[in-house]
Formats: C-alpha cells, sequence, structure tokens
C-alpha cells in the first residue's frame, strides 16, 4: 500500500511541475493570455504561484516564483514520501 501512494505522490508532483514549466513556456512564447489552454493552465498554476509573488518581487523583469515553486513542491513531495516510508 504504501507503494501505491508514495508512486501516485511522485507522479502528482511531476505532473504539477510539468504544469508549472508548460504555463512558464506559453508565457515566453507569447500565447495570448485568453487562449484556452493558457487560461486553464493559469487557473491551476496561478493559485500557487501568486502568494509566492507577494515574497519575490520580480528581478530584472524576472519572476522567480515558478522556480520557488517548484522547489517547495519537490521539497513537499520528498516530505511526504519520507513519512510514508518511516510510518508503513
Amino acid at each position: 500500500m504504501p507503494g501505491a501512494l508514495i508512486s501516485l505522490i511522485d507522479a502528482l508532483v511531476n505532473l504539477y511541475v510539468l504544469l508549472i514549466v508548460f504555463y512558464v513556456l506559453t508565457s515566453w512564447i507569447g500565447l495570448d493570455p485568453w487562449h484556452p489552454a493558457r487560461r486553464l493552465l493559469a487557473s491551476v498554476v496561478e493559485p500557487v504561484l501568486n502568494p509566492l509573488r507577494r515574497y519575490l518581487p520580480p528581478v530584472g523583469g524576472l519572476d522567480f516564483s515558478p522556480i520557488v515553486a517548484i522547489l517547495l513542491i519537490e521539497l513537499a513531495g520528498q516530505f511526504l514520501r519520507a513519512f510514508l516510508r518511516a510510518w508503513f
């Protein structure tokens, strides 16, 4: 059972990181902000990025909140995996 939960956590962490990367790439390539795909990505990713942006202002016009979000999500995933391995 813990192996299945660990695999699920891995898959969810990887999926969310991939969504963040796609969201950043769509903004770099200039996809219209009102495009349905971009709006879908924004609805999933922005709730995580917006709180980080309050504490991380852009530096030289660069937004570092996606990088910080990916690091925090990876750390949370590692913590959950370690917790499950220790608990079960």
